[in-house]
């Protein structure tokens, strides 16, 4: 069940915590994709706080919200680009899509399939998408009061294995969010420590959050014409039965 925009917009805009994941995910997300010079930009979800650096060079950004969360103006001051859109149906032509962030849109999703579906669908020739899941292993999935307490969490071997059943082939992984998921004043001093520490030594605790990006795979064509097998093939030397010689 997906949570409400309003409680999303507070916890990301309005919380220190969550200003402090936000940063957190936003980076990791820069490290793999620096820029989007030139391309067409596309969140799914509640994405949004992760795509305001795109939205200087990037071709198009547009950000779908699914009807069950609702909708709201972004970004901030400038023309809005955020569209509610239907889970199962996304407003977006075929193939057209160079880079997709689904954050908060598949967890919560009564119908992954078809979000799985819709992002293959979307998704361009050599396009790029990431994947950002609560990790089952990490603090932040056990805490519900963030939004990354709700939904279905995934490992990253759950994650990996939907990837390839709908036609992506996961490219690179990662996990953020090592720092506890609490609004104390030593955890959010200490913060960046922890993350330092998580990303060094990630065996010692799991990060909340798990990022994968993946491009799409496009099956081989098959080949058509004479490289078919022909079944019944037609022998144009045989004489019908019932011809009557001269």
């Amino acid at each position: 069940m997906h949570l409400d925009v309003k409680d999303l917009r507070n916890f990301y805009y309005r919380s220190t915590l969550g200003r402090a994941a936000q940063k957190v995910i936003r980076d990791q997300m820069l490290e793999i994709w620096p820029s989007a010079n030139g391309q067409s930009v596309l969140g799914f979800g509640f994405a949004a706080p992760l795509l305001r650096p795109y939205l200087k060079d990037a071709r198009r950004v547009t950000c779908l919200m699914p009807g069950p969360q609702g909708v709201m103006p972004w970004p901030a001051k400038m023309p809005n680009v955020s569209v509610l859109c239907e889970e199962t149906h996304w407003p977006v032509e075929t193939g057209h899509v160079d880079k997709l962030v689904l954050m908060h849109g598949l967890e919560t999703s009564e119908w992954p399939a078809a979000v799985f579906e819709e992002a293959y669908r979307v998704l361009g020739p050599g396009g790029r998408a990431l994947f950002i899941v609560p990790n089952r292993a990490g603090l932040w999935s056990r805490n519900d009061r963030t939004p990354f307490g709700y939904g279905r969490p995934y490992t990253l071997g759950q994650l990996d294995e939907q990837l390839k059943l709908w036609g992506f082939r996961p490219e690179h992984s990662r996990t953020a969010l090592y720092q506890p998921p609490s609004e104390r004043r030593f955890w959010r001093k200490t913060a960046s420590f922890w993350e330092k520490l998580g990303r060094s030594v990630p065996f010692i605790a799991g990060g909340g959050v798990l990022m994968v990006e993946v491009t799409k795979q496009i099956p081989a064509p098959t080949r058509p014409g004479l490289g078919q097998r022909v079944k019944t093939p037609i022998s144009i030397l045989k004489a019908p039965p019932d011809a009557v010689p001269v």
